[in-house]
């Protein structure tokens, strides 16, 4: 069963989206929306359109990153740094095949 967060339009639900917080019945994570608004350079109106989403369920989402900013950029850096190790232990067959072509041996 979701669990309501201190805002409005969000919700976590365990097991998806790995519990984050998201916008309630969508799969769009807080952290999707933080990325669109201060990475890609949307702007909050631009998403909700593009994802046919209530603009204050938008708002709500920034405002929930906002209040808790350095916990969520800290997992979002511990993600990134398990992907990243994953990939270095990992690689694909066309990296594989890149360096088998230029001769450097497997670490």
């Amino acid at each position: 069963m979701p669990t309501t967060v201190s805002v409005e339009h969000l919700e976590m639900t365990p097991g998806m989206r790995g519990g984050k917080p998201r916008i309630a019945g969508t799969r769009i994570a807080v952290q999707d929306v933080m990325v669109m608004h201060l990475k890609m350079g949307y702007s909050l109106l631009e998403i909700a359109t593009k994802y046919d989403l209530l603009v204050a369920a938008v708002y709500d989402a920034m405002a929930y990153y906002y209040d808790r900013r350095q916990a969520i950029d800290r997992e979002m850096a511990e993600d990134d740094a398990f992907v990243d190790e994953f990939m270095r232990q990992n690689p694909g067959r066309l990296q594989a095949k890149i360096k088998e072509l230029k001769g450097e041996s497997e670490n």
